[in-house]
């Protein structure tokens, strides 16, 4: 009987020696391959996540093309609000868009709170279908929208570059956004719980647009319930492994770390090596080649790789991933032969 290969990915984020450095891809599953296009059929992502079998199918492709040393589940941030009724989908070319965006305390009235065995058992069913895909060196990560984020689309009623709305009810109606943000922190630990217990293991809480907040703000109105979400799941999976993650959140670091992740996930504009001067030696880091460079071709894409590596020199605790997420115009090929570079330089 062969010895089950380990799972390179588990033993980074917690801190022991991989066989070699572990590789995934944010937004790996969809975007850029064509076998996704060619079956992911016409209209809203939240249909496609509807079908098990599609939602399988189409977080194994890049498994199996790349090599990828994680599976991350085909689903989106929107889910859980748009699974209870709040009337939220995600427009092609434009992102989440909301029917009425958050305005008053009326509004919370449709945010109940999720169940998971009954809104979301399509994405139960799509976990469990993986679980028995999958080699097993290569877990499932569970993911789920930080509750700002979340909030943020909610609010803004779709993608914004000032979140004018947001910063006004944070400032204007305090307690009204932070039941806001209970009700969401209440779906992110359901949500992710319902996957973590289907059979994943390991998450990723992305609060992508945090960084549009002042520290201040984001330790006075985020931080207590990024925490909560973090708590709450260290307590029912003591064992599993929980990334933070967030884009031009360099001034946020340290408070994003206190919410109690095992990985920080870093975009490309914090090297690895001050984050952990500023954070500790053995901090577990996640990223952070600059997507714009796997555009810019193979040549700039494998020198991009090779400089993460160096800044890592070497620590265990290191998941090589993109700054941002894959964009879809990106060359499959490109990242086949990231995923090759970091394995072979980095073997143990």
């Amino acid at each position: 009987m062969s010895a089950v290969t380990p799972s390179a990915f588990l033993a980074a984020a917690r801190g022991s020696t991989p066989h070699h450095t572990p590789v995934w891809f944010m937004r790996q599953a969809g975007r850029s391959l064509p076998e996704y296009k060619a079956i992911r059929g016409e209209g809203s992502i939240l249909d496609a996540i509807k079908r098990p079998d599609l939602a399988t199918e189409i977080t194994l492709q890049p498994v199996r093309r790349y090599g990828v040393d994680a599976a991350v589940l085909y689903s989106d941030i929107v889910v859980p609000p748009h699974a209870v009724g709040y009337g939220i989908d995600v427009a092609p070319g434009t992102g989440p868009v909301a029917e009425r965006a958050f305005r008053s305390a009326a509004d919370l009235e449709r945010l109940r709170p999720l169940e998971p065995e009954t809104d979301v058992a399509y994405v139960i069913e799509t976990v469990r279908n993986l679980v028995r895909e999958l080699p097993a060196s290569v877990p499932l990560l569970a993911f789920a929208g930080a509750p700002f984020t979340v909030a943020s689309y909610l609010v803004e009623g779709r993608p914004s570059r000032t979140y004018q709305n947001t910063k006004r009810l944070i400032s204007s109606e305090p307690t009204l956004w932070h039941e806001l943000m209970e009700r969401l922190t209440q779906h992110a630990i359901a949500f992710i719980d319902a996957q973590l217990t289907a059979g994943a293991r390991a998450f990723q809480l992305f609060d992508s647009w945090a960084g549009s907040l002042s520290r201040r703000d984001y330790d006075a109105y985020v931080l207590p319930h990024s925490r909560r979400v973090f708590s709450a799941l260290a307590e029912k999976h003591p064992d599993v492994p929980g990334i933070h993650f967030g884009i031009g959140c360099d001034h946020l670091l340290e408070s994003m770390l206190s919410a109690g992740p095992r990985v920080l996930g870093l975009d490309w504009r914090t090297s690895i090596s001050d984050a952990r001067a500023r954070m500790g030696s053995d901090l577990i880091v996640q990223g952070n080649l600059d997507p714009a460079l796997v555009l810019a071709g193979r040549d700039p894409a494998l020198r991009g790789a090779a400089r993460v590596l160096a800044d890592n020199d070497g620590h265990d605790g290191h998941i090589f991933n993109l700054g941002h997420g894959v964009d879809p115009s990106t060359d499959p090929t490109i990242l086949e032969e990231v995923v090759a570079h970091v394995h072979e330089s980095t073997r143990r």
